[in-house]
């Protein structure tokens, strides 16, 4: 268990900085395993040239942050084989959280940051879909983080490979939307360490290991160390901001169960944002 101290000071610290979406996994170990996180952690691409990362949660769903879905654009998955090859899926339908509300900002982007995609078809035996009913997360607490972003923000060409590191919670903290803060162990974002970045919006907070993950959480914003040069300030590196999926398992698993019964192109009663049948491009449902 972290110090009480040491958790109110961090997170007031949080408060002060300029969090950003945290759209790469940096100070991570890039994931080679076959058989590892690659069966199960996607990449989100928008015509809009956006990258952000989610969870396969069954062969045709993918789980991760609503603001990664938000915008009026084509979207695609692309998801990684065995030899690291990449495959391309196209979108047939997402819907946001109905608590969430856009904005530019964490402080002015309140709800729940979390969205559903469903995949225009059905990935094969090659992958592993995770259960997103892993648990909360308590402070103290050791997770995974993986993600497609950078390793940098200055690096933009870092993206589109799939890294991975472990983190440990230090609480909840409440903003315009509640979330839960990890960081990395060593540095406790005293100074840069290992966090998300631009790209891994909508990646998971994993409990478990290999062969046992499953997800406690969406990255959904990230900020900077507390310490750093005024020269080069940074978003990442610092504190990840977290969605803790336990806390809304009922949204997850009604809205799953009625994404998967959906035929692709369907509309679907309460599906917030859709596609036109053979077609990536969402529209907003009436």
């Amino acid at each position: 268990m972290l110090p009480t101290a040491f958790r109110t000071v961090a997170l007031a610290s949080l408060v002060g900085l300029l969090p950003a979406p945290a759209l790469a996994v940096i100070n991570g170990t890039v994931s080679r395993d076959p058989n590892g996180l690659r069966a199960s952690v996607v990449r989100i691409e928008s015509t809009q040239g956006e990258i952000c990362s989610g969870t396969l949660i069954a062969p045709d769903l993918v789980l991760t942050a609503a603001h990664c879905v938000m915008h009026r654009a084509g979207y695609s998955v692309v998801a990684v084989d065995r030899a690291f090859r990449s495959r391309r899926i196209g979108v047939a339908a997402a819907t946001m959280h109905p608590e969430f509300v856009p904005g530019t900002t964490p402080e002015d982007q309140p709800g729940i940051d979390l969205a559903l995609v469903k995949l225009a078809e059905p990935l094969g035996g090659d992958f592993q879909p995770l259960d997103p009913r892993g648990g909360g997360i308590a402070t103290g607490d050791t997770v995974e983080i993986a993600g497609f972003g950078v390793v940098a923000e200055n690096r933009r060409n870092t993206a589109r490979t799939l890294r991975q590191a472990r983190l440990v919670s230090i609480g909840p903290l409440q903003v315009a939307n509640r979330v839960t803060v990890v960081t990395d162990r060593r540095r406790m974002a005293e100074t840069a360490g290992a966090g998300a970045c631009l790209g891994d919006s909508g990646g998971p907070i994993l409990s478990g290991g290999p062969g046992g993950y499953q997800i406690v959480g969406v990255v959904s914003w990230s900020s900077g160390a507390m310490h750093q040069d005024k020269r080069a300030r940074t978003a990442c590196g610092g504190f990840t901001a977290v969605t803790p999926t336990a806390e809304h398992a009922g949204w997850i698993s009604s809205r799953a169960a009625e994404m998967s019964r959906m035929q692709t192109g369907e509309a679907g009663g309460r599906t917030e944002w859709m596609a036109e049948p053979g077609a990536t491009r969402l529209r907003r449902a009436r």
